[in-house]
């Protein structure tokens, strides 16, 4: 593993250890060279997934691309960062365990979407309100309405 400081390409593995519920492996290492220190994490990958987007464009599925958007619609909110990664891993394994290597965007905000209704609300508004695109306090209203349940 390169290190990132230096890239010195002879770095050592100091601690590894089972992470976001042991779907991935924590490891600690250390770069002799210049002395620093990083982690890096390893997780099974099932096939290589390739995001269809809306203007039919093809690009590679990005786990930190998802990560950081659903690390931004969760900003400030009450969730703990172990049950983010959780989340994380699942929304991938489920794409992954699909059994096609190419996704609709649409069908992965879908997911994310649904996911982030059962977490958290304001998380859910927040990721719909970028996926959504909208435009003014009007389409947040729309959507918002819809969340609360009607009373009879």
């Amino acid at each position: 593993m390169r290190c990132p400081f230096c890239g010195n390409v002879d770095t050592q593995v100091k601690d590894s250890r089972p992470a976001e519920d042991n779907v991935a492996i924590r490891r600690r290492r250390f770069c002799p060279a210049c002395g620093g220190r990083f982690t890096t994490y390893e997780r099974v990958q099932l096939r290589d997934l390739v995001v269809i987007k809306s203007t039919g464009r093809r690009e590679d599925f990005d786990r930190d691309k998802l990560a950081r958007s659903i690390r931004i619609a969760m900003q400030k909110r009450p969730i703990e960062s172990e049950r983010i990664d959780q989340l994380i891993s699942g929304i991938v394994r489920r794409l992954e365990s699909m059994g096609e290597a190419d996704i609709p965007s649409k069908v992965i905000g879908e997911i994310v979407m649904e996911t982030l209704a059962r977490i958290d609300t304001v998380a859910y508004v927040r990721f719909a309100s970028v996926y959504k695109n909208f435009q003014a306090a009007d389409d947040f209203d729309r959507f918002v309405s819809e969340l609360r349940p009607t009373t009879e």
